[in-house]
């Protein structure tokens, strides 16, 4: 796909998240992930360090999703006023949301149950202090591998619509576990390592394949008292 031809669908996915009237509203529509739409629109970058693109399958769904003409994807259209002036005023995730607090596991898998998923009775959800995407989810602090910023039990919400730059810390998936861990993300000569911040933590710096899955960076840290 070429850059303008993807630069086009990013700027129509807007339309269509504003038509719709949230960015989850219009993947539930196109039997999509919300996750996954999030990481298109902020560009996350793949395994291969590739950003994340609309291809030719999920543009025809959000077209039909959506009762648009075959191909209204690519080609350049301008969002009605009044669609932008109400885009605009909602522009940012809700602030008063509830993000739930999930399982190890289930952080490792939420890309591909995050959708679907429905927390338990008597489950915890928490709201988010910061501004963050309503795809957030919150963990809890297991370990001592990234102390002393991070000690046992402390709350951590993880946003997956946030860029994984050099320095954030994130939570991973790698490809020999079921579940995530976390770690700083460490950016060099084009490689990425994840390093614990312990310093009596054995093999504190580890490279991560390609296999490895970045399911979201840490917005904020809740300490326990």
């Amino acid at each position: 796909m070429t850059l303008k031809l993807n630069q086009v669908r990013l700027r129509n996915l807007e339309i269509l998240i504003s038509e719709a009237g949230s960015a989850a509203k219009l993947a539930r529509a196109a039997g999509t992930n919300s996750s996954y739409l999030s990481q298109v629109r902020n560009q996350l970058p793949t395994k291969k360090g590739t950003p994340r693109s609309i291809g030719d399958e999920l543009a025809e769904k959000l077209e039909k999703a959506m009762e648009k003409p075959q191909g209204w994807m690519d080609t350049p259209h301008t969002e009605k006023s009044g669609q932008a002036e109400e885009h605009n005023a909602h522009a940012g995730p809700d602030l008063r949301s509830l993000h739930p607090l999930i399982s190890w596991v289930q952080a490792g898998n939420w890309y591909e149950i995050s959708e679907s998923f429905v927390p338990a009775y008597g489950a915890e959800l928490l709201p988010c202090p910061v501004r963050c995407s309503p795809e957030s989810f919150v963990l809890r602090v297991r370990g001592s591998s990234m102390e002393p910023k991070f000690h046992e039990g402390d709350l951590i919400f993880v946003d997956p619509s946030v860029i994984p730059d050099h320095g954030k810390f994130v939570v991973v998936r790698l490809e020999q576990s079921n579940e995530a861990t976390f770690k700083q993300l460490i950016i060099e000569e084009g490689k990425q390592y994840l390093k614990a911040l312990n310093p009596d933590w054995p093999n504190r710096i580890i490279e991560v394949d390609e296999e490895a899955t970045i399911c979201g960076v840490i917005v904020f840290k809740g300490e326990v008292v």
